[in-house]
């Protein structure tokens, strides 16, 4: 199932406002964060420009924000080494999506920005 016109706005103010913040506008020419909603998840990534040809940017991920209507929570992942999702543990499941965003943003274990 699609997110409804009223989980996309949430998720714009909410998910937009965390890549805005977190990307200061002097650094924008080196680095940005942006999202991506794939159904009924939302993908946070970073591009920078490609170190041999800064023409060029590369994505990586950071984060996905899975919503399980359900039970009307949001599960959060993180991207390991072997490029493969894996539930972040500590506290990876609420119904609030500012709580998971918050998460992300404080990255307290160096699972999302390192």
């Amino acid at each position: 199932m699609a997110f409804s016109k009223d989980q996309l706005k949430s998720i714009e103010q909410h998910v937009g406002g965390l890549c805005e913040r977190r990307v200061p506008p002097r650094a924008r020419d080196q680095v940005r964060l942006a999202y991506d909603i794939d159904r009924h998840n939302v993908l946070i990534r970073e591009s920078r420009p490609d170190f041999r040809d800064p023409s060029l940017w590369i994505e990586m991920d950071v984060a996905k924000l899975r919503y399980i209507a359900s039970s009307n929570k949001w599960r959060l992942y993180w991207k390991r080494a072997s490029d493969k999702w894996w539930p972040y543990t500590p506290s990876g499941r609420s119904t609030s999506l500012s709580a998971m965003l918050k998460e992300i943003d404080a990255d307290e274990y160096g699972c999302f920005f390192g």
